[in-house]
């Protein structure tokens, strides 16, 4: 190779390394095996499981999951912090245009059903609920034990949930209370978490706590069939009342039937504009056979592939 032939050879190389370069700082935001995805907290126990067997099936994958309220997860995905979330709504027409303002395009999937839970201390024998009450509750119509028609307990009665800006909150907010603010005895935990919510109720016979279905777990790893075993009781809940009542529990098979009220999807959300990545393997993997038989066999919630139905012993 002749001196000019090497020089622009050289010449030719410092082109491409910074062209390179460049798109690694302005485009390339993230290492090539970070998996960082923004997890809403109701989802936490059955989202472990799934970011920890994907990573044992793909070694290089540095996962990186951040559990929060729905309301930071999706703010965390609009402002580019990170490109993969899971919440129980689609974007709105307002974060699609946020997000194509980065350049980016939003892909998003069903991934399951899930419920919300109502608990309460395992000394409160008041185990039923109608979805009026509940509505009720939420609207500061229901203050007091008392008003429940099928309560033995008197005083003062309070709910509890985990975060102000949470997805169960959204749920109560849009579902039962016509997008009008929650008002009455109405409390965040302590702590803004799910967790919390069940610490507190674990004290205090007064409350009911309000958690993501998938929380009610025991030390088993698949769904349960039966919540008597736990150290807390879950309100059955009716969609009508009177005559009309049917009270079940948060069970997967009540779930399917749509017996259970307090229905929500949830969907998993990318922003990833690589054609081949590991976030972009997540998504599928998620929405996919192997993902979708963790949520059917490790959750309460119901995966979006079908299912088969099986007679079981319930104690209701």
């Amino acid at each position: 190779m002749n001196k000019s032939a090497s020089i622009l050879f050289v010449l030719v190389s410092l082109l491409f390394a910074s062209c390179n370069g460049g798109k690694k700082a302005n485009g390339n935001w993230m290492k090539e095996y970070e998996v960082k995805l923004a997890i809403d907290e109701t989802f936490k126990p059955i989202m472990e499981n799934l970011v920890e067997t994907f990573g044992k099936a793909n070694v290089e994958a540095d996962m990186k999951p951040v559990y929060v309220s729905e309301d930071s997860a999706i703010r965390l995905l609009v402002n580019d912090s990170v490109r993969m979330c899971i919440a129980t709504r689609k974007l709105t027409d307002n974060e699609k245009t946020i997000v194509r303002g980065h350049t980016l395009s939003a892909n998003q999937a069903l991934i399951a059903t899930g419920a919300i839970a109502l608990v309460v201390n395992k000394a409160n024998t008041d185990s039923l609920i109608t979805l009026d009450e509940i509505k009720g509750i939420v609207t500061g119509r229901i203050t007091r034990w008392e008003q429940l028609s099928h309560s033995k307990r008197k005083g003062e009665l309070k709910l509890v949930f985990d975060h102000s800006g949470s997805s169960t909150v959204r749920f109560m907010q849009d579902s039962l209370c016509a997008g009008e603010p929650i008002k009455g005895n109405v409390y965040a935990s302590e702590c803004g978490t799910n967790e919390s919510v069940l610490d507190m109720i674990k004290s205090n016979p007064e409350l009911i706590g309000v958690i993501g279905t998938n929380w009610v777990k025991g030390d088993a790893a698949s769904p349960l069939s039966d919540f008597s075993g736990l150290d807390f009781h879950v309100m059955r809940v009716s969609r009508y009342s009177g005559e009309n009542a049917k009270f079940v529990r948060p069970y997967q098979y009540y779930i399917a039937t749509g017996d259970y009220p307090l229905l929500r999807s949830v969907y998993i959300i990318h922003t990833d504009p690589r054609s081949q990545s590991l976030v972009r393997n997540f998504y599928f993997f998620a929405k996919g056979q192997k993902g979708q038989t963790i949520i059917c066999n490790n959750s309460q919630l119901l995966p979006i592939t079908p299912v088969q139905v099986k007679a079981v012993n319930v104690n209701e």
